[in-house]
């Protein structure tokens, strides 16, 4: 018996009940599972009620031939890698061709030969359990880092070159929970960590509704990057939209969590690699994260606090509106700096 193959559910559609006979025979001895199907429809059925790690299919069947059930096979999201091997005869070269076209993985010609039907079987079994894995790895990159990091590591993976570190314009917004350390004291860890993880779901969510990318979380907060056309105006309008919802959930939940504090700023910054060797941290430094972050501090709770470029990038724009314009010290800059408070509408500037 072969290993790879031992357990595995082999659909084997064909017309010619002997020719299925002797397939799922050879199957069988290999210690794969193999279930018949006499058409294209019937296969179908099967397909909905049972698991299938991979189907030999031929090319010529009455009704729903194997091409068109290819085809069917390979608009199901849960078998867009699952192997598909087709039944030939020597002479068919140009329906081979489109069994291939219509998504097929391989064939094996008449007479079936037992070891080159394994051989080939287990080769497409291994390929799809590596197209498997290495989707679930990029699923699990999406959760875990941010779209560009994935990227610089992917590149990585490619060229076993790092990119070079880069200015770039953005606009950077900071959130964080007012009054989160008291907080943490009065909740269970896991309490906290549920309701926690709830209220930054929405946050996230909202960050790449309008077109940004978080780049990391702080504990209780994070840091989100817009670039490009509107980075700007796509920036504030995700900050007013967080401060809704966040008020909306307090309301309805009375959880002080939803009490965050927002800093957005706009300017240059240098993207790159920080770190080490061993790991590695993509993203982005500089006085236009720094003054962002600290305006994030000095934001009350339910308030976003912006920059004079912010300010200057937006007055007059329909949807947001600026008040309580006013200079104000911040920590880590000389001299005062020109914040407002952002809000919906046409706001006093």
């Amino acid at each position: 018996m072969d290993e790879i193959l031992q357990g595995k559910n082999v659909l084997v559609a064909d017309d010619m009940g002997a020719l299925r006979v002797l397939i799922s025979g050879l199957l069988r001895s290999a210690g794969a599972k193999a279930i018949e199907a006499a058409g294209g429809e019937q296969a179908l059925a099967i397909i909905e009620s049972q698991q299938v790690d991979a189907f030999i299919l031929d090319i010529h069947m009455p009704s729903m031939d194997g091409i068109e059930l290819c085809k069917v096979i390979r608009s199901m999201e849960r078998h867009r890698n699952t192997p598909v091997m087709f039944i030939s005869s020597m002479d068919e070269t140009r329906a081979l061709e489109d069994a291939l076209a219509a998504g097929g993985d391989d064939f094996i010609s008449k007479p079936i030969h037992f070891l080159v039907l394994r051989a080939r079987l287990r080769n497409l079994i291994q390929r799809s359990a590596f197209l498997n894995q290495e989707r679930m790895m990029s699923l699990s990159l999406q959760r875990y880092v941010s779209p560009r990091t994935e990227e610089i590591a992917r590149m990585y993976a490619r060229t076993g070159v790092l990119p070079a570190p880069k200015r770039q314009d953005v606009c950077i917004l900071f959130s964080d929970v007012r009054g989160f350390t008291e907080l943490s004291q009065e909740m269970e860890p896991e309490v906290l960590l549920n309701v926690l993880s709830g209220h930054l779901e929405t946050l996230v969510s909202l960050v790449y509704r309008h077109g940004g990318y978080v780049d990391k979380f702080s504990g209780d907060g994070l840091m989100a990057v817009f670039d490009g056309d509107d980075m700007v105006f796509k920036c504030c309008m995700c900050a007013l939209e967080m401060l809704e919802a966040s008020r909306e959930r307090l309301a309805s939940e009375g959880i002080r969590i939803h009490q965050m504090g927002i800093g957005i700023n706009k300017g240059e910054a240098v993207i790159g690699n920080l770190g080490s060797t061993e790991h590695l941290d993509y993203t982005l430094i500089g006085k236009t994260v720094n003054l962002a972050a600290r305006l994030c501090s000095m934001a009350e709770s339910l308030s976003i606090v912006v920059s004079q470029s912010i300010h200057d990038e937006l007055a007059g724009s329909v949807g947001v509106g600026f008040v309580n314009e006013r200079r104000a010290p911040v920590r880590g800059f000389r001299d005062p700096i020109t914040i407002f408070d952002l809000i919906r509408g046409k706001g006093v500037a």
